[in-house]
């Protein structure tokens, strides 16, 4: 895991080497274990490196035989030791025992195509000088993260915005346009961020770089082919054997491998299969949360590593280390999510980096296995719409409207009358509905932006029409998979891991694995509106019954309460301070209604509210008050 950066001037004037070299430096947390540079005509490479995989003689950047090609890279590729032998068989030959050097390799003797021959997670730069041109690529569901910007008429790409901001003439904005997707997904999709002019590198994707332009191409297109009549003890064991052979996969390192522990069956599967590949405890480690006992699920994951023998470690957080850690919150994850839970994965990478370098974690199974309530809303949606609009509008919506303080239930409801499938997914996302955002944006934002979500309809698209053919709930579930998991999930794990220089790993997301799930019918995911169903099944395998039906807790935690009774003044400070950034893109009055609202609990608004505050603290951080310089030093 590692941190890079680089240059590519289309006119192929030289690089400046300590611009280079401030760019990499901004992102030190990601690679504190040391660094290099590249540099040739026109073109420069700059890397951070957290030693993983061949201690000693893994540096980077790494070169072919005659120096012709050079790659930096940041994650793994798990496959390395099966396309090592493969390519030495015909003919390569290595220096190092480190998986980057498959990618030189591999690049030599396939091309492009060699991303999809690599199982891993990865966003790698690589220059060939024959052919004079740059590749940049990403991982399959999108786990490394890669932004880049064109400015000078050149083009900047790091796995940070920190990285790009380093770069004095990349001067950060606020993209409107991004804003108001964030405020209807509670995410920014890609290829978009909410930094005017910064973009970032699509999951799947591959950049080809050259003098005369760049072109982007999605080279993993595998869509679902459902198979209706597969057999379902046949289906369960070829999917055990495909998440035994991807921990198998993933427990590779030169260094002890952690894991993330919860209390529910995604990460018990992972720790009893951890336990086949490894004669030590497994380090273990799980965050609990002052007040909040019937959140807290400390008390099940010490059971669970006990009957394990884990060197278990443990951490209760609280309102006081929430607030000391939102100083800087904003700046680790650096794109602002409606996701009250993602300080957590902080927390939890924070008491995993006093024993562990890497950490499995059993995030990536409910996007494709229909974990998520917004699921069982899409399955019933075939029902829902075949009703009298009668029923459906004027007696279940207004009442839902008026009466129901569940928010994700008002969601629901709103969102099931809607008869274009595009359109009711984004509505399912939206916990800020269109007539909202009416109230919320500014006049002159209004003007700039919809209300209705159409940004964000055109940002998923193309995806949707991947698989328009097919039902409501696998619809979702493929956007799910390649959108909101990458944008929000992955990237908050991913940089809240990193701040901590942790390696998250995530097992259930080898693509072998999705492409498989995804050739199941919606009935193998759902079933009685119980989502994971064989997955579940398959988890028998290796937990107990009691275990693998338990109910799903998470990293929910009472961040709710703290809101409105010990960091209550934050809140004020935050979002209703005449000063506030909020307050030149939304409505002061209709902020200070929500915040009354929730508090006297009228409705639950704690989403809303906590979308409001991240991007306060995001527009802080990177436009109000700091220079690019103190953005880029202050790590």
């Amino acid at each position: 895991m590692c941190g890079i950066s680089g240059i590519f001037d289309f006119a192929g004037q030289p690089i400046d080497k300590d611009v280079l070299k401030s760019m990499t430096f901004a992102m030190r947390h990601r690679g504190p274990d040391g660094s290099g540079l590249f540099v040739s005509r026109g073109v420069g490479l700059g890397h951070r490196r957290l030693s993983i995989i061949d201690l000693e003689g893994g540096t980077q950047p790494i070169s072919n035989e005659d120096g012709t090609i050079e790659v930096v890279f940041n994650g793994e590729i798990f496959n390395f030791v099966e396309l090592r032998n493969e390519l030495e068989h015909l003919g390569h030959i290595f220096k190092t025992r480190s998986d980057t050097e498959v990618i030189v390799h591999g690049y030599e003797e396939w091309g492009l195509a060699c991303v999809n021959r690599f199982n891993g997670m990865f966003a790698f730069a690589l220059w060939d000088d024959r052919q004079d041109q740059l590749l940049l690529a990403r991982d399959h569901l999108g786990v490394k993260p890669l932004y880049y910007a064109i400015v000078d008429n050149k083009l900047i790409f790091a796995s940070e915005v920190k990285g790009l901001l380093a770069y004095q003439n990349c001067r950060p904005d606020v993209n409107l346009n991004a804003l108001a997707q964030l405020f209807t997904l509670r995410y920014v999709p890609s290829p978009q961020t909410l930094f005017q002019d910064v973009l970032k590198l699509p999951p799947a994707h591959l950049m080809v770089v050259r003098r005369k332009g760049l072109t982007i191409n999605r080279y993993w297109t595998a869509k679902p082919k459902i198979d209706p009549e597969i057999d379902e003890t046949e289906a369960i064991e070829e999917y055990q054997n495909l998440v035994e052979d991807a921990v198998r996969l993933q427990m590779r390192s030169d260094v002890p491998v952690g894991l993330f522990l919860s209390s529910g069956v995604d990460s018990g599967s992972l720790l009893s299969l951890m336990t086949k590949h490894t004669s030590r405890p497994i380090h273990t480690f799980t965050v609990g949360f002052e007040d909040g006992e019937l959140q807290n699920e400390t008390g099940e994951a010490r059971e669970l590593a006990a009957h394990y023998s884990t060197d278990y470690n443990e951490m209760i957080v609280g309102p006081a280390d929430y607030e000391r850690y939102f100083e800087r919150y904003l700046l680790d994850l650096e794109e602002p999510v409606g996701n009250e839970t993602a300080a957590a994965f902080y927390f939890v990478s924070l008491l995993a980096a006093r024993k562990v370098k890497v950490a499995l974690t059993g995030q990536g199974a409910d996007e494709p296995w229909a974990g998520y309530h917004r699921h069982k809303g899409a399955h019933l949606s075939r029902f829902y719409t075949r009703l009298p609009s009668v029923i459906t509008e004027q007696v279940f919506k207004p009442l839902v409207r008026k009466y129901s303080k569940n928010e994700r239930f008002r969601r629901a409801v709103v969102s099931l009358s809607e008869k274009d499938t595009l359109a009711r997914f984004v509505k399912i996302y939206s916990f800020y509905d269109a007539a909202m955002k009416k109230q919320l944006f500014q006049p002159w934002l209004r003007e700039v932006v919809s209300t209705d979500g159409v940004e964000a309809q055109s940002s998923l698209r193309d995806l949707q029409e991947d698989v328009a053919d097919l039902d409501p709930l696998t619809q979702m579930l493929y956007l799910d998979t390649r959108t909101n998991l990458p944008d929000d999930l992955l990237m908050v794990s991913d940089k809240t891991s990193m701040a901590n220089s942790i390696e998250a790993r995530v097992p259930f997301l080898d693509y072998r694995l999705i492409e498989f799930v995804e050739t199941l019918p919606p009935r193998f995911k759902l079933r009685r509106l119980n989502g994971k169903y064989l997955h579940k099944k398959a988890a028998e395998k290796w937990l107990p019954k009691s275990i693998v039906h338990r109910k799903k807790k998470g990293f929910a935690n009472p961040v709710d309460k703290w809101l409105r009774h010990r960091l209550n003044k934050y809140v004020g400070d935050c979002l209703l301070s005449e000063t506030s950034a909020v307050n030149r893109y939304f409505r002061p009055d209709y902020i200070r209604r929500l915040v009354a609202d929730h508090d006297a609990g009228r409705q639950n608004y704690l989403r809303h509210i906590y979308l409001l505050i991240s991007f306060e603290m995001w527009h802080q951080a990177f436009i109000t008050n700091r220079s690019l310089r103190e953005v880029s030093v202050m790590w």
